[in-house]
């Protein structure tokens, strides 16, 4: 999703690919651990399926050393003020 498409309150946090786990089974996607910057040091990695589209829909993989964004976002009834 485009980031300018939506007015959900969000956060974005930069991030770095340190690995891509393998699955063992090929139905499976491989795994992409993403250290996050910002975030408290035992909550630092994320994984998540190494499988994204890119503008034209085709299937793409990230790479180890990428530089990404983590974006997190919720519809505006589930948040409150302050």
């Amino acid at each position: 999703m485009d980031k300018d498409q939506t007015e959900n309150p969000s956060a974005t946090l930069t991030g770095v690919v340190q690995k891509i786990i393998k699955s063992p089974d090929p139905s499976v996607p491989d795994k992409a651990q993403i250290g996050v910057t910002g975030a408290d040091h035992l909550y630092r990695e994320i994984r998540v399926d190494n499988a994204l589209t890119d503008k034209d829909g085709a299937k793409v993989h990230l790479k180890r050393g990428a530089e990404v964004e983590v974006t997190i976002e919720a519809d505006e009834k589930d948040t409150t003020k302050g």
